[in-house]
């Protein structure tokens, strides 16, 4: 969800101003996909990097993230939309830990949208820890690493934990702003996904652009390596 900053800035306006409008778009974005009976959608709301901006950005996004996650709970019960987390969280403040708790807890036996929100994460640091994870099981003989495969591998990954296996893998990643790269977000689990690069910072981002990006995905053949 790339852009805000450079939203507000072109309208000579706080970078603040540009993650509320964030929100917004956010909001649209997720009434949309809970509509229109998607599986689920992972949002890259804070990433691993984003811990070297300004304190006073860094802790202005902690407080909109709780704010949100708290104001938007009644709207997602409603709309039987689940949420989990993934990424991590003990860099994060108590205050917004609770939120996320309450969150997960509240929308826990919704069965519509999984609405998953990718916080303090990072798809190399995911990759590392997951690495770990498998070696301290194998050093301690509960893995023969000849046993190792790639499901094996995935499920130690954040989105491993965090969403069922059917829906881990995106098909889709939407990248806002006019910037085309992947910035750390689900690098092993976007293998096969299908990239769109869209022009609109994610303020602009709304119902039609989704619609467009939607349109150009139905458009494209996914061979997964394979031959038409």
């Amino acid at each position: 969800m790339d852009g805000n900053a450079r939203w507000a800035s072109a309208r000579g306006l706080a970078p603040s101003i540009g993650h509320e409008r964030g929100v917004e778009a956010l909001r649209e974005v997720v009434r949309c996909c809970a509509a229109w009976e998607i599986p689920a959608m992972t949002v890259f709301a804070f990433s691993h990097e984003n811990w070297r901006r300004s304190r006073e950005e860094v802790e202005h996004l902690m407080a909109l993230l709780r704010d949100c996650l708290r104001d938007e709970l009644p709207t997602l019960t409603k709309e039987n939309v689940r949420v989990c987390v993934m990424g991590d969280l003990g860099m994060v403040e108590d205050d917004l830990r609770r939120a996320v708790r309450d969150a997960i807890d509240a929308t826990s036996n919704n069965d519509g949208l999984r609405l998953c929100v990718a916080l303090s994460y990072g798809g190399r640091q995911d990759i590392v820890a997951a690495t770990r994870a498998i070696a301290a099981e194998a050093s301690a003989g509960l893995l023969d690493p000849s046993e190792i495969t790639e499901r094996t591998f995935a499920e130690r990954l954040a989105s491993g934990r965090a969403l069922p296996e059917r829906v881990r893998e995106p098909d889709l990643v939407i990248r806002t702003s006019g910037e085309q790269r992947l910035s750390n977000f689900l690098l092993w689990e976007s293998a096969y996904a299908e990239l769109y690069f869209c022009e609109k910072t994610w303020p602009e981002f709304d119902e039609a652009a989704l619609r467009d990006a939607m349109g150009e995905y139905a458009r494209r053949s996914r061979r997964f390596g394979e031959r038409a």
